[in-house]
Formats: C-alpha cells, structure tokens, sequence
C-alpha cells in the first residue's frame, strides 16, 4: 500500500515564479491544487478536493483555519474594469466549509463560512460571523460582527448567541487537533500494529 503524505511542504504546485509559502504544521491533501502567491500561517489545513489558486493576485490565510473538502478559493487580476484586483485574505481561525466559494474577498478571524456558501469579490467579513450554508454574499457587501448571514442574496438573520460565538474558536480549534492526527500519521506504515 502507497504511503499519503499529509505534510503541505509535499503538496504543493509550483506556478511561474511563485512557491507558496507555509507556516509551521500546516497540512495539505494531496488531492488539493495548492498554487501562486499564497501565504498560509501555522496550523492551517486544507482538506481533499480543495482548490487554491493564486494565479493572478494573492491569497493570504491566517493560523489555525481549516478550508474543508471541495472548496474554491481564487481571485480577481487587476484590469481596466479594477485596477486593484481583489487578493483573498482569510483572518485566523476560520472555518470554510465543505464547498464552499471564496473569491477576492476579506474575511476577519473567527469566521465560519458554511457548506456550499459562496462569497464574492470586494465583499469585507468582520470578525465573527457566521455566513450560514447556500448563503451568496454579492459583491461589495460588508458583514458585520457578531452577525449571522443567511439566504440568496445573504442578508442579516439576528445576532449571534454567546454559545454560537464560542463555536467560531471551538471549530478551529477542533480541526486544527484534526490535522495534527493527519499530519502525525503521514508516512506511517498501515500494516504496522505494534504498539
């Protein structure tokens, strides 16, 4: 049986001139298109099936979030129609889940992008928020803190609860613990049963 090696250093895709850079005890599918200008900090995982791809402007992740499995995250090239562009920049302990769209956006800390949720260029997420699943952020918009977001297009549901706030660290948290299993595994030998 073929060793699956976890470690992001392994799994990464160069493109032009530009190699992502990782933090310390980060893991990356191998699975995952992992590539361009891209900044990603300690503790982060990036599950099967992901693709990150700065191609054509960066995309900057903070500790300890978690980009679950069949994720897109990209960006937008500056031109006549944006000079700027719009780069990704994803804050600490986020959790994007499964599906999930993140295109030239800003996302602040403590942030959960739910499954399938799409999340549009220029749009600002402060921190703590939660953007529920389905959810279509249009672009520009700015989500306030301590907010859930829901529908299409998203709009503010209610406040967040106190339990509901300290989901947003326990999830990154939770599945930073995940990754390390990942990463503590890698190149083990299955068929090895001693203890």
């Amino acid at each position: 049986m073929k060793t699956v090696s976890y470690r992001g250093e392994d799994n990464l895709r160069h493109w032009g001139t530009s190699t992502p850079k990782l933090g310390a005890r980060v893991m990356i599918d191998p699975s995952a298109a992992v590539l361009g200008d891209i900044e990603i900090g300690d503790d982060v995982s990036i599950w099967a099936n992901c693709s990150v791809r700065a191609d054509v402007h960066s995309i900057r992740i903070g500790n300890r979030t978690n980009v679950q499995d069949n994720s897109v995250l990209h960006v937008t090239h500056a031109s006549r129609f944006n000079p700027d562009g719009w780069p990704l920049i994803i804050g600490d302990d986020v959790t994007v889940g499964h599906r999930a769209v993140l295109h030239g956006c800003s996302l602040g800390d403590r942030v959960l992008v739910g499954m399938g949720a799409i999340v549009m260029d220029g749009v600002i997420v402060e921190d703590d928020v939660m953007i529920a699943g389905g959810a279509l952020v249009t672009p520009g918009k700015r989500l306030e803190s301590g907010t859930l977001y829901a529908g299409s297009p998203a709009r503010p549901v209610r406040p967040l609860s106190e339990q509901e706030r300290t989901f947003l660290g326990y999830s990154a948290q939770n599945y930073a613990k995940l990754k390390q299993q990942y990463l503590d595994d890698s190149g083990s030998d299955p068929t090895n049963q001693s203890t």
